[in-house]
């Protein structure tokens, strides 16, 4: 497969949103315009990423972040990949406030990259989407979600619509009007006039979400 740049034509994005979808453009209209994301550009390491999803894994943004300031300062390492974590027992890991589910999901994490099943940053510029999907998901406490959040906010993959996130689903109810948010089948559904940028729909779905309960600040994702 040919190279996948990161990121994608936001313009072009935004005219092909508002043009198709106008109860989604009236939104857009009130909310200041979202752009591309510098993050798109940085090299990252998949490992690091990964690990930093699990410890946010149901947690506060505040209270994961600690954790993650924990872990960082005992291996020694701003950078969670294979070699920082090997650096800790699962004692070490607890201490900083890590659950033993999350320890066994690390370790899941840094075995499978040992063993060359977590592609670089490199790999992943020449696989789709559903490939990344494959090939991430059997880790131990990454599901998809998460691994669309790294599509999204990483990799800058222009057509994610994570159709489980409550924040997507809430944002369209929101401007659709609707007494209930969407499930995630009929979102898939209603998502489709928005491909091939399903992803700055999405990006626009959680601001909806931020107007609407007038949030001081997003809740903080492991990939922000």
């Amino acid at each position: 497969m040919a190279r996948i740049p990161r990121g994608f034509d936001v313009a072009a994005a935004h005219e092909h949103l508002a043009r198709r979808d106008r109860k989604l453009a009236k939104w857009m209209q009130r909310i200041p315009p979202i752009g591309a994301d510098a993050r798109w550009r940085k090299a990252f390491d998949p490992v690091d990423a990964l690990a930093r999803a699990i410890l946010f894994q149901q947690l506060s943004g505040k209270a994961a972040s600690t954790i993650v300031g924990r872990v960082e300062a005992a291996s020694g390492s701003r950078r969670l990949d294979a070699a920082a974590l090997s650096r800790l027992d699962d004692d070490g890991l607890r201490a900083c406030g890590v659950s033993r589910n999350k320890v066994l999901a690390l370790r899941d994490l840094c075995a499978r990259a040992a063993a060359g099943e977590i592609p670089s940053l490199r790999q992943m510029a020449h696989m789709d989407d559903g490939g990344i999907i494959d090939a991430l998901t059997p880790v131990r406490g990454i599901g998809r979600w998460t691994v669309e959040m790294l599509l999204i906010f990483r990799l800058g993959r222009p057509d994610v619509l994570p159709v489980d996130d409550l924040g997507i689903r809430k944002g369209a109810q929101l401007v659709d009007r609707s007494e209930e948010m969407p499930a995630p089948k009929a979102l898939l559904e209603r998502g489709e006039r928005w491909g091939p940028y399903r992803t700055l729909a999405s990006l626009y779905l959680w601001r909806c979400c931020n107007v609407a309960s007038a949030a001081a600040k997003p809740t903080p994702r492991s990939q922000e």
